[in-house]
């Protein structure tokens, strides 16, 4: 039995709660996962896990193991990589979290270059706008942006990107063009509708002249594509991150309004299961994301903010 590999598997069962899940993730058959860990309880002489309907729960001497097993992981994939050198190809899995029309603008364009930096790494990129459970979906680095919930994860802010009043030209054609935030409230916008609310409030600033403002519309989305689309559309104007209109703002395709005036820039960041160590390979895609969007136009994050923190509200 290849005792890295059991390990591997047993954390994996541990973080997924069951034998099928840790099997889609590992891209084996369930029978294959249950042999391996019967096989590493009896070579151990203890119970790992208790199976009950309810799922699996791992014993004393389970947690135990688990907590040893994954930081010994850590530690070897680790050695490999510093005996390799910084840049030297890593391998094995790398399983990524990211929302779905930032990583289509964003990253994979732009993905080849860091698959060929490291054929020998295999990418599963999990799409989702919701912020799904790390654990449970056996992610190694999630990219986030906006607000982070009080939620105990590690992240680490790669960059941040303007916010920008942009509309189609027709639509400024037919409906004018701002010329002051307060303007807005004779305008169609397109809202991005996270929380239900129906409703988005700014401030806008200009020196030290603040501006605040609460904007309705009538198109509520809840999508980054949605809006998008609405937008090029000539359906209404929208307060949208720069990055998610760089193509068609650089092409003429939309344009921007209130330039003399600043929003608050929404932060992005690289997000690690709890209590893991960020390995090798999720930091090496971190730290491509970050370069992506310095080279993108997105301010590059401080030096005192690269460093691994519990995550918290960012603004």
């Amino acid at each position: 039995m290849d005792r890295l590999a059991a390990m591997e598997a047993f954390i994996r069962v541990v973080d997924a709660g069951s034998f099928s899940a840790a099997a889609k993730q590992m891209r084996v058959g369930q029978p294959a996962i249950s042999k391996t860990i019967a096989q590493l309880e009896e070579r151990l002489g203890v119970r790992l896990l208790l199976r009950s309907t309810r799922g699996l729960t791992p014993t004393e001497a389970g947690r135990a193991f688990y907590e040893r097993a994954k930081r010994s992981l850590e530690e070897v994939d680790e050695a490999e990589h510093a005996a390799r050198g910084a840049a030297t190809a890593l391998s094995g899995r790398l399983r990524v979290g990211a929302p779905v029309t930032f990583t289509r603008l964003m990253v994979i364009p732009r993905l080849g270059a860091f698959l060929a930096a490291h054929p020998a790494l295999d990418i599963d990129i999990v799409l989702d706008d919701r912020p799904i459970d790390l654990i449970e979906e056996g992610i190694d680095v999630a990219l986030r942006m906006g607000q982070l919930p009080d939620s105990g994860l590690a992240a680490r802010r790669i960059g941040e990107c303007r916010r920008l009043v942009i509309g189609a030209p027709g639509y400024f054609a037919a409906q004018g063009v701002p010329r002051a935030p307060v303007d807005l409230l004779s305008h169609q916008v397109v809202i991005h509708e996270l929380r239900g609310s129906g409703r988005s409030a700014w401030t806008f600033r200009r020196g030290e002249e603040q501006a605040p403002i609460v904007v309705g519309g009538r198109l509520r989305i809840s999508a980054a594509e949605g809006v998008r689309e609405s937008v090029l559309a000539g359906l209404g104007l929208a307060i949208a991150s720069e990055w998610m209109f760089a193509g068609e703002l650089a092409s003429g395709a939309v344009v921007s309004a209130l330039d003399d005036w600043q929003l608050p820039p929404v932060g992005l960041w690289a997000v690690f299961p709890t209590g893991r160590q960020a390995g090798a390979k999720a930091r090496a895609f971190a730290d491509f994301v970050e370069r992506l969007l310095a080279s993108g136009g997105c301010a590059q994050s401080s030096p005192d903010s690269s460093a691994i923190l519990p995550s918290r509200s960012t603004e």
